[in-house]
């Protein structure tokens, strides 16, 4: 999946500098990384920008534009513009480089890594800010499979008909081709494979409209001249030697293309963020315009290499990307050509590919497929031989870790939609609300909790005797001098078990460590296991230290605080001969590498499946109290004693939130606190022993083998007697439904991860393979 990095930069002038906020996430997710920068005054860029730009329309160059002011510059060269080109790039680098803007360039470096494929927005409304060549910047020139486009912060999604046919539609417009030659255009565009283009040449308003009110077009593009206004706002294209259109006069019929369809508009004209910026308001998906007057050649050549990088199967951000840097090879008659390609993108909707606006040919239809003359029973010992062979194949396919994505997303929903279950009452979570952090004294607080707050707590619960203390806090600092009596109980109390972080330099985290007044049987790692969706689905229980992590514990929080509670029980942990843990009657078997729908995972250390409890939400797994509360006597001893007691905060300044399979609004995961996520693991374990709450296992993969065969089986049986699809359909539906249903039933009763999606395609890659296998038969020429 690839990366989705949205810069934000909000009010503010090149006089007092720039906010910025940089988002971090995958294609069509929320956002998982958000940090905020400011980029400084600098009003030299301006200033810059405008002497490069003077030269540039001055130089004499054969291009496509009308009505562009020049200034009188004598003899301006292409040398004096790639000189003023290279003073604007310098001052445009300096500026970004700032100290100011660190934080941003950082977490890039942190979060993006050069294979990932990245669509960068930059979301402002500032004229000058999107003029700036935004693509020189070296963190973009860093990764290879990265693009930049512009982006208004105000956007909406249109509700559009998506008609699929089986070749592009192209709307052509050539207008007013006075000094300037269309004709180059043309030729790449009806040289163009499954596209069917038709041409307007110099239209009539008139005809202009009527073609975007009468037919579904998928792309627009427009050759000709055309201009900006001087603020930027709009602009203009030329369609005829007489008449000129702005974008607000093309308003409804423009409105009407991207209802039924249109998804990109091209202008390979001059000077087109006016045009851009104009085309903002009616939310077409993606725009691509020159920032500049572009010569003739650098438009042409941009097109055709951009068309065939598309038609290649480019990403239509990595196709603008490759065309616009082939552009360099012209820069030294044509300087900067390189620049002037940009692509404005509706954040809203998600870019296209070639292949996906054209439809592919139907599988034929089962009733146009004659009985076979062959006998039953061989027919049938083939069919059934087919099942096999697509087992194999999907065996095969998800061992390479293919499947993995989907599978993930089936075990989410079917997580999801298991009954709503108690909360544990064993359980009581104190935590810091962003009110209780901010009461507490700033001097005397280096983290959520101050010495102070957590002396007071630590005293009122030890007193009611609960069996386990859980402190999820990060202390790598000592106690303040003021306080002995907080470091006295953190040394003294053998309840008491505090947090730390295991370096993992895999992922580049140096850890954190311990309270230095804790003994190191009394501590468990907080480290958690995030999925490549960065979503909780597994429990860290056990893993081996490096010698030089500054946590040096083999055991979790969850698994030190839910021993301690076992124990009281008469419950000791054992270790049985094969390696897996024993906790009375039950047995706790690690992950392996290839386990369920996890292909290829880091399987170091003892980890198991997290087993969610939602009563009724994730944030509601046990009776929860906040700090002030405590503070004020308001704690209730019968909740407290024999109990565990875990104490963390939910301040949402302190980042200590997990994505978990559950949603919001059925749009994005649901994210929990790190306390109440330690919650959740402590409540798994000891209920899964105390209650026989099951936890979540997998089948062997020989078990898993003989699961999608069978259903592969049954859509060999299925295809070859029911033929006809009215019979077909219904029982396909039918076999979909018993599939969802068994797999769930197995989930809540047994707490089994049996393949879902798997046995699906088993199912379908049969029926489709036995119907083109009959329909080959049934081609054989006769003995």
């Amino acid at each position: 999946m690839g990366k989705l990095v949205i810069l934000k930069l909000g009010e503010g002038n090149f006089e007092q500098g720039f906010h910025v906020t940089l988002q971090i996430g995958d294609e069509d997710v929320r956002p998982v990384v958000e940090i905020t920068g400011e980029l400084p005054p600098n009003p030299d860029i301006k200033r810059y920008y405008h002497q490069w730009q003077s030269i540039y329309r001055n130089l004499k160059l054969t291009g496509r534009p009308i009505g562009i002011p020049k200034q009188n510059i004598q003899s301006a060269t292409i040398d004096d513009c790639q000189k003023a080109a290279q003073e604007l790039s310098v001052r445009f680098h300096t500026w970004l480089a700032a100290e100011s803007f660190r934080s941003i360039r950082e977490k890039w470096l942190e979060k993006l890594v050069p294979e990932d494929n990245i669509r960068v927005l930059l979301q402002t409304k500032d004229l000058w800010l999107q003029k700036l060549p935004w693509h020189l910047w070296d963190l973009l020139e860093r990764y290879p499979k990265a693009e930049i486009a512009l982006s208004t912060p105000s956007y909406e999604q249109v509700s559009r008909n998506l008609p699929v046919s089986t070749a592009v539609k192209v709307l052509a417009i050539l207008g007013n081709s006075k000094g300037i030659d269309t004709k180059a255009d043309r030729r790449i565009l009806e040289e163009l494979p499954q596209a069917d283009t038709t041409f307007l040449v110099e239209p009539e308003c008139k005809d202009l409209t009527n073609q975007l009110w009468e037919q579904n077009w998928q792309i627009l593009f427009f050759a000709g001249h055309s201009s900006s206004h001087e603020n930027g706002d709009t602009g203009k294209i030329y369609i005829n030697q007489t008449e000129s259109l702005t974008i607000g006069q093309l308003k409804y019929a423009l409105k009407k293309a991207v209802e039924r369809g249109l998804q990109l508009a091209i202008f390979n004209s001059c000077d087109g963020l006016g045009l851009a910026r104009e085309f903002a308001d009616l939310q077409i998906p993606q725009i691509i315009v020159m920032r500049e007057p572009v010569p003739d050649k650098v438009a042409q050549e941009f097109l055709k290499y951009f068309l065939e990088a598309m038609i290649r199967g480019e990403s239509l951000y990595l196709a603008v990307r490759e065309a616009r840097e082939r552009l360099q090879g012209l820069e030294n008659k044509f300087p900067c050509g390189s620049w002037l390609p940009i692509i404005c993108q509706n954040p809203a909707n998600t870019p296209f590919t070639w292949q996906s606006l054209i439809k592919t040919p139907d599988i034929p239809r089962l009733e146009e497929i004659p009985v076979k003359p062959r006998t039953p029973l061989v027919s049938f010992s083939l069919t059934l031989l087919l099942s096999l062979v697509v087992t194999g194949l999907i065996m095969g396919v998800r061992y390479l870790g293919v499947l993995q994505p989907l599978e993930l997303g089936a075990f989410d929903l079917l997580l999801r939609s298991r009954p709503i279950e108690k909360p544990d009452s064993r359980l009581l979570v104190i935590v810091a609300t962003e009110e209780d952090v901010q009461a507490q004294v700033q001097e005397e607080r280096r983290g959520s909790w101050s010495d102070q707050a957590l002396n007071e707590v630590l005293e009122k619960v030890q007193v009611l005797q609960p069996q386990a203390i859980g402190i999820d806090l990060y202390r790598d600092y000592p106690v303040s001098k003021k306080y002995p009596q907080l470091a006295k109980r953190l040394r003294e109390s053998d309840n008491i078990i505090a947090v730390c972080q295991v370096s993992d330099f895999q992922i580049g985290k140096i850890g954190v460590a311990p309270p230095p007044e804790v003994s190191s049987e009394r501590l468990g790692f907080s480290n958690t296991l995030n999925d490549t969706d960065n979503i909780v689905r597994r429990h860290y229980l056990a893993l081996t230290p490096p010698p030089s992590s500054p946590c040096g514990t083999s055991y979790s929080l969850s698994v030190q605080l839910a021993l301690r509670y076992l124990y009281s029980k008469g419950v000791k942990l054992e270790f049985a001969e094969n390696g897996a843990w024993q906790l009375g009657k039950l047995r706790i078997n690690p992950l392996e590498a290839h386990t369920g729908g996890y292909q290829g995972i880091n399987a170091l250390g003892h980890q198991i499946l997290l087993n969610y409890r939602a009563s009724p939400t994730l944030q509601a797994i046990a009776p929860q109290i906040n700090l002030n509360s405590v503070l004020a006597g308001k704690l209730n001893p019968a909740d407290v004693k024999d109990r565990i007691v875990i104490i963390g905060t939910t301040a949402e300044t302190f980042h200590d939130y997990w994505l978990t399979p559950y949603i919001n609004n059925e749009t994005y995961s649901q994210e929990i606190s790190g306390v109440i996520l330690q919650a959740q693991m402590v409540s798994q374990l000891i209920s899964a022993v105390l209650d026989g709450r099951s936890l979540l296992s997998t089948w062997s993969i020989r078990s898993e083998t003989i699961w999608i065969w069978l259903w592969s089986t049954t859509g060999c049986v299925i295809a070859y007697f029911l033929r006809k699809p009215t019979y077909l359909l219904p029982s396909v539906g039918i076999c979909i439904i018993i599939l969802y249903g068994s797999c769930f039933a197995l989930l809540v009763l047994f707490g089994f991860w049996v393949p879902l999606v798997p046995a699906a395609l088993g199912l379908a890659g049969s029926i489709v393979s036995v119907c083109i296998f009959s329909k080959s038969l049934l081609n054989q020429p006769k003995n």
